[in-house]
């Protein structure tokens, strides 16, 4: 049978969990709900539908994500199209998302949410599903990012409240938010060669090239943010392992606080928050995971 073929294909190749992933390959790949997948498991499928699936699993043997097969990624519980000029949004970076939320007052504010180095737009219009008040520019160097932002801003109802461009971080941009987000390349080049393959030969090298020590975008990032933060608001990116206290000196230097830090459901660092002006920095390099991890959609990435 055509799924018993494809876990018996996934094993072989060396994927964790195969029956698991070979039974969302296929009810993805011909468009079945899993109670559809269930009453088909032992019936014979045509020739184009298992075409069709065999095709994808040729794609996976080379490692190729099946997001990226489908072209298409859930985040923050809404549907997310991909591009080969967008990053392939992990869980990790839902904890950007909510430490915004955790930190918002009244969600009804009209808000004004600035993301750089949108690539989906991701984070941005997760934002914007939360704050039904508020409206978002999302910036991406990559022009088909900022193209495929704005197709899933459509897609997702929300294109009446983002704005996205192409840009260098916030160098082309005038005006203050209220928030301001990013999740920049932060793997040093000398770790490039080292990643997995299915993010080395399918995620774009510039949202993962963080320069010689993995810093270089946060630095770039941190000398426009007191022209682009309006007093008291809110500056929070993503970070690697072992990043946030380096981030951290880097927004300092900038004369932000630290407000705080949010581990990922792994536990690890993953999110660095300050906020403008300079208030009571906070030391959070022990604070306890995020409460709010039952918002979290996803797996990990296949």
């Amino acid at each position: 049978m055509l799924l018993d073929e494809a876990a018996s294909v996934l094993s072989q190749t060396g994927y964790t969990e195969p029956r698991r992933l070979a039974r969302r390959l296929v009810a993805s790949v011909l468009d079945l709900t899993p109670a559809e997948l269930l009453s088909h498991s032992r019936q014979t499928f045509d020739e184009q539908q298992t075409g069709s699936v065999r095709l994808a699993l040729n794609r996976m043997g080379e490692r190729e994500p099946l997001s990226r097969i489908l072209a298409h990624r859930e985040f923050w519980g809404l549907d997310f199209g991909l591009s080969p000029d967008t990053l392939d949004p992990r869980q990790d970076t839902e904890t950007v998302v909510e430490a915004v939320v955790r930190r918002a007052l009244d969600r009804e504010t009209p808000l004004r949410l600035l993301d750089l180095g949108t690539g989906t737009g991701c984070i941005l219009l997760a934002l914007l599903s939360e704050f039904p008040a508020a409206a978002g520019f999302g910036v991406d160097v990559a022009p088909g990012a900022a193209i495929t932002a704005r197709r899933n801003a459509l897609a997702l109802g929300l294109g009446e409240r983002a704005y996205f461009l192409t840009g260098d971080w916030g160098t082309a941009l005038i005006g203050t938010f209220d928030v301001v987000v990013a999740n920049p390349p932060y793997i040093t080049r000398s770790a490039l060669a080292d990643l997995p393959r299915e993010v080395a030969l399918y995620d774009p090298r510039h949202a993962l090239d963080g320069g010689a020590d993995g810093l270089g975008a946060y630095r770039s990032i941190a000398v426009d943010l007191p022209e682009l933060l309006k007093p008291g608001a809110v500056f929070a990116c993503e970070v690697g392992m072992g990043q946030a206290p380096a981030v951290a000196e880097i927004l300092r230097a900038t004369g932000l606080a630290i407000e705080g830090c949010e581990r990922d459901l792994a536990g690890i660092v993953r999110c660095v928050v300050a906020r403008a002006p300079i208030g009571g920095a906070e030391s959070c390099w022990n604070a306890p995971p995020s409460r709010l991890g039952w918002r979290r959609s996803g797996g990990s990435p296949q």
